[in-house]
């Protein structure tokens, strides 16, 4: 009865005891007990990795915006059924469709089953240790169930970027980078994700004719006549493991022309797979439909492998360099990683003002850097790169999810900085392609037919043209414009004239300075979401109300490079704007005007308020008021000039 009891609750361990008893065996119940013991456990680890999978989504926090570009990659394409809705398919019958199951949410079995699998591009930067290995092995399995499917280089930084000339060190340094492969395999099985070990050589070594070379991208060897490259051959390892749904694990050698295989650069390996990989390189699907097609032996294979062919694209569409250091450091943040890089502006940049001392701390950020500007050259417009230590596993999902930093640049310095839980030597820095950015001080630079079509683009309205360009004649002060005007802001001064009061029935004349006015800040609806709207923020910060700080050095082409006196920032947003929210959170206060129809939020200067606190701590404990001599009165007089302004549009 008792053994009875037990099968009944044990379904493992009664078919367990069926099985012994119809052998004839003796049954060791101890061995039965270890096993339902290891199956349990093994039960227990799934639902637990499956639960850490659910919650790094919902920790991701993606907005509809993220949703759909995720799904736009992601989700299957609809099929019939799901573009014929139910009432507009005629009813023949008078059959009740009550009982009728209802169909399944499309959103959520996107999410969780995705049908088409993109590759990403991924550098595991080590050596480290098992459980920091199983720990980034976990967050490719996610990415895999979300239809991303790693395409896994090995580095590792304590040896030499190429291979030593020692016959037995160069052995012994293959034997270490092969190792670290099987250990990569190995822990991605444990989180069921099947890999694919690749030691062939899918790489291959050219010799240039030319003694110098001149090509740009990252992909050259140390020899600077040599180029690595991948052929067809070696890429349809790559694209037969993408295509099944397994993760590749490559080693970083190659095969020169005396077919000899060398280890080289994991950056060199990984450029050229993007090279081959990308756009422009010999991965395209109309190549792949054809090759597809003319191996079919029918029409309904035929048809069959051109869907899934033109369901499949070899075209990485994610860079992740997973490494010990993490974020690459920025002198803005004293060291601290950068949240977000716009390689077309900044490139060059942080190559000129990288600290000397990050070179021991942070030795392969500028090398890495430079990896991502080389790979994402051949990946789409919307891709990133993500340089992550293996510390924050879940910041690989948030990208994917949301391909954005995990806090926004354009946020004040202190919260990002001096508040508790926010950016620390492990936050990720999102690497994008970007666009130049560029400060324009007078209207004759000013392309007014691309501007006025910036601004009706964005605010859906018919700009009043006559009008506000002859404003902008006498009040403008900059126009800060993204790209070729994917985005612009500009800022307008205003109250210009002298102020006269009357005291003691004596006239005087009071000087006050302008008001520095966002008049209009718009981004193209094209780039929203990609990283343009920080870009402009920040630039505008840097030419306003950060004037004066260090940080405020930038690139921007005709900016000030922060040298100058930081000036408040003020703008107004209707009441029920929805973008009063991204207002709020980069404002240092608002107030909403006498007819409630607006509110008028500024930016204090940040270096007046450091001055402030700098006579708090150091000038005999002044304490700082809440509102201060200088500021008594202000809000009334910007809500005066501004409330002054013409609308900009036409009736």
């Amino acid at each position: 009865m008792r053994s009875a009891v037990r099968a009944l609750l044990s379904p493992v361990r009664g078919r367990a005891l069926a099985v012994a008893t119809r052998a004839g065996a003796t049954t060791n119940t101890n061995v039965i007990h270890k096993r339902y013991k290891h199956d349990s456990q093994t039960l227990r680890d799934i639902a637990s990795e499956d639960n850490d999978f659910i919650l790094s989504i919902l920790q991701a926090s993606p907005s509809v915006r993220d949703s759909r570009s995720y799904l736009s990659s992601f989700a299957p394409p609809p099929s019939e059924t799901d573009i014929l809705s139910p009432q507009s398919v005629p009813s023949d019958t008078s059959t009740s469709t009550k009982g009728i199951t209802p169909d399944p949410n499309p959103l959520v079995n996107s999410l969780l089953n995705p049908i088409l699998r993109r590759p990403a591009l991924v550098k595991i930067q080590g050596p480290f240790t098992d459980a920091q290995l199983d720990s980034i092995c976990r967050g490719m399995a996610h990415l895999q169930k979300l239809g991303l499917v790693s395409v896994i280089v090995v580095d590792r930084d304590d040896l030499p970027s190429t291979e030593s000339k020692d016959r037995f060190e160069a052995q012994r340094q293959r034997t270490i980078v092969r190792h670290e492969v099987e250990r990569v395999v190995h822990f991605l099985s444990r989180h069921r994700s099947i890999a694919r070990p690749i030691f062939s050589t899918v790489a291959r070594i050219h010799k240039n004719d030319l003694g110098e070379n001149t090509n740009t991208n990252t992909n050259t060897t140390a020899n600077t006549n040599e180029d690595v490259f991948i052929e067809e051959e070696g890429l349809d390892h790559v694209r037969r493991a993408v295509q099944e749904g397994e993760i590749p694990v490559l080693l970083p050698v190659a095969l020169d022309e005396g077919c000899r295989s060398r280890r080289i650069s994991s950056n060199k390996v990984l450029s050229a797979l993007a090279n081959s990989m990308g756009i422009n390189g010999t991965n395209n699907l109309e190549q792949q439909n054809i090759a597809s097609t003319s191996t079919s032996t029918s029409t309904s294979t035929s048809s069959s492998t051109s869907t899934s062919a033109s369901q499949f694209d070899l075209t990485p569409l994610r860079l992740l360099i997973i490494n010990r250091e993490g974020g690459i450091p920025s002198y803005a943040r004293n060291g601290l990683p950068h949240l977000s890089i716009n390689l077309a502006s900044e490139f060059q940049y942080i190559n000129r003002t990288f600290d000397t001392s990050w070179k021991e701390t942070h030795p392969t950020s500028l090398s890495n850097l430079s990896l991502a500007r080389g790979c994402l050259e051949h990946m789409p417009k919307e891709s990133s790169a993500l340089v992550v230590s293996h510390r924050s596993p879940a910041a690989m999902i948030a990208n994917l999810i949301t391909n954005k930093p995990s806090y926004s640049a354009s946020l004040p310095h202190a919260l990002l900085v001096e508040s508790e839980g926010r950016i620390t030597r492990d936050t990720p820095t999102i690497i994008r392609k970007g666009l130049p950015v560029r400060v324009l001080r007078s209207m004759e630079e000013v392309d007014k037919v691309k501007l006025t079509k910036l601004l009706e683009t964005s605010f859906r309205r018919k700009l009043d043209e006559n009008n506000f360009w002859k404003r902008l004649e006498n009040d403008l002060d900059f126009v800060i414009v993204v790209g070729d005007y994917a985005g612009a802001a500009i800022c307008t001064l205003e109250g210009k004239n002298t102020i006269h009061e009357k005291e003691g029935g004596q006239e005087l004349k009071q000087e006050q300075e302008p008001i520095c006015y966002l008049d209009k800040f718009a981004v193209h609806p094209s780039h929203q979401g990609d990283g343009t709207v920080d870009f402009l923020w920040v630039a505008l910060r840097d030419e306003t109300y950060g004037l004066g700080l260090l940080d405020a050095s930038n690139p921007s082409i005709g900016s000030l490079r922060g040298v100058g006196k930081g000036r408040d920032l003020v703008w107004r947003s209707r009441s029920d704007n929805p973008v009063n929210k991204w207002y709020f959170e980069r404002s240092s206060g608002f107030v909403k005007t006498k007819d409630g129809k607006w509110k008028v939020f500024w930016c204090d200067a940040e270096q007046r308020l450091k001055e402030l606190w700098r006579e708090r701590e150091f000038g005999g404990g002044r304490l700082v008021k809440v509102v201060e001599n200088e500021e008594k009165g202000r809000t009334d007089w910007w809500e005066n000039q501004i409330g002054a302004i013409k609308s900009a549009w036409a009736a």
